[in-house]
C-alpha cells in the first residue's frame, strides 16, 4: 500500500477510495511517477468468446479511470495468446479455437471498449493493439535462447494457476504452461514500442504480471508496475456475473440492455454500495448517501445503480428505455415495450 506520508496522485486516490486495488507492486514509486506526469497502462483480453462479460468490467473500469485522470490506456487483444489459452482460474484446458473464430471474436468484442473509452481525440486517446502482431512472428529457437533463460521452472510451478492444477491432479498442457511467458513478453513489447509501464488485471493474473515485471528488470533494466483488482463475489458468495441463465454478456446482441439493467436492479442489498463505487462514476458523496439507505429505500439506490451501469455500456437512451420499461412493468404492472413477446396464431 502507499505510505501515509506520500501525496496521492489523482488516479491512485480514486482507485484506493473506490476499492479497485487488490494487489500492487510498489505504489509509492508508481504514485511518484504519476505526480511527475502521465503514464501509459494496459490490460489484456483474450478473444475466447464473441462477447466480454460482467467479469471483465473491473479492469475495463480501471482503464476508464486511467483515461479520465489524463493517462493513456491501451487495450491489448490477445489474438496470439488466445491460441495458447490462459490456465488461470480454469480447471481444465480451454477450447482450442481456429484462426477464423478468433478473428470473428476479436471483431465482435472491439466495439465494447468504445463504449467505455475515448479512441478518437486527445493526447491520451485509447489504443487497441493485438499481440499476434509480435507473437506470431517469433522464431521459437531464438525466443527460447533470448528469453527462456530468464524463467525458472521451479518458480513457474509455484504460480497459482499451475499449482492448483497440479494439486487437483488436473492436466496442464505444455501449451498452457507457456502462457505466462508470452504474457510477460507482451509487457516487454508494450514498454519498448509504446512506453507502457503499468499492467492491470484481475487478481488471478498477479503471477503473470509479476513475471513480466521481473523480465523487464532483467532484460531492460527498467521498473515496471502492476495492479490487480479483486475477484468479486456477491454477498451470498456467488461469482460476479454468473447467473442461473449463464454469463451476463456486454454485447447487446447477446444480452439486451433491459436484461442488463435488470441484472443490476436485482443486486443484493449488501452489494449496492460496493457496486456503486466500482461500476459507476457517481461522486463518492452521493454514493455514501445511497448506500446508507435501508429496507425498502435501498431499491431506489438499486435503480440508480442499474441506470448508471446501463448508461455507461449502452448509452443514456438505452438506459432510459430500460428504466421506463421496468417502471411500466413492475411499478405500474404494465407491459413494457422492451420486454420479449410471444405471439400465438390460431
Amino acid at each position: 500500500m502507499i505510505s501515509n506520508s506520500s501525496t496521492k496522485s489523482e488516479l491512485i486516490n480514486i482507485l484506493n477510495q473506490r476499492g479497485f486495488i487488490h494487489q500492487s507492486t510498489d505504489l509509492d514509486v508508481l504514485n511518484s511517477e504519476l505526480i511527475k506526469g502521465n503514464i501509459i497502462a494496459y490490460s489484456g483480453f483474450d478473444a475466447t468468446a464473441d462477447s466480454l462479460h460482467v467479469g471483465h468490467l473491473l479492469p475495463i473500469m480501471m482503464l476508464r479511470w486511467i483515461q479520465n485522470t489524463g493517462n493513456k490506456p491501451i487495450v491489448l487483444i490477445g489474438g496470439g495468446t488466445t491460441k495458447v489459452g490462459d490456465p488461470s482460474g480454469k480447471d481444465k484446458t480451454r477450447e482450442i479455437l481456429d484462426d477464423e473464430r478468433i478473428n470473428n471474436n476479436i471483431q465482435s468484442i472491439k466495439g465494447t471498449f468504445k463504449n467505455f473509452l475515448n479512441f478518437n481525440s486527445g493526447d491520451n486517446k485509447a489504443t487497441i493493439l493485438n499481440n499476434s502482431e509480435w507473437l506470431e512472428n517469433l522464431s521459437y529457437i531464438d525466443f527460447l535462447r533470448e528469453f527462456g533463460k530468464h524463467f525458472s521452472v521451479n518458480r513457474m510451478l509455484t504460480m497459482e494457476s499451475v499449482k492448483q492444477r497440479i494439486e487437483r491432479e488436473q492436466p496442464l498442457t505444455f501449451l498452457e504452461f507457456n502462457y505466462m511467458i508470452l504474457q510477460a513478453y507482451d509487457f516487454i513489447e508494450l514498454y519498448k514500442k509504446h512506453n507502457c509501464n503499468l499492467q492491470i488485471g484481475g487478481s488471478d493474473q498477479w503471477g503473470n504480471i509479476v513475471t513480466g515485471i521481473n523480465l523487464g528488470k532483467r532484460i531492460l533494466g527498467t521498473e515496471l508496475h502492476g495492479i490487480t483488482c479483486p475477484l468479486l463475489t456477491t454477498s451470498s458468495g456467488q461469482k460476479m456475473g454468473k447467473t442461473a441463465n449463464g454469463a451476463i454478456w456486454l454485447n447487446s446482441n447477446k444480452l439486451a440492455p433491459y436484461d442488463y439493467y435488470q441484472y443490476w436492479r436485482n443486486t443484493e442489498d449488501l452489494d449496492v454500495g460496493k457496486f456503486l463505487h466500482l461500476f459507476t462514476e457517481l461522486p463518492l458523496s452521493e454514493i455514501e448517501k445511497l448506500e446508507s439507505l435501508k429496507n425498502e429505500e435501498i431499491n431506489e439506490a438499486k435503480k440508480i445503480l442499474a441506470f448508471e451501469t446501463t448508461k455507461i455500456l449502452h448509452g443514456e437512451n438505452a438506459a432510459k428505455n430500460a428504466e421506463e420499461t421496468a417502471i411500466s412493468t413492475y411499478d405500474k404492472r404494465g407491459s413494457g415495450e422492451d420486454l420479449p413477446r410471444i405471439f400465438f396464431f390460431f
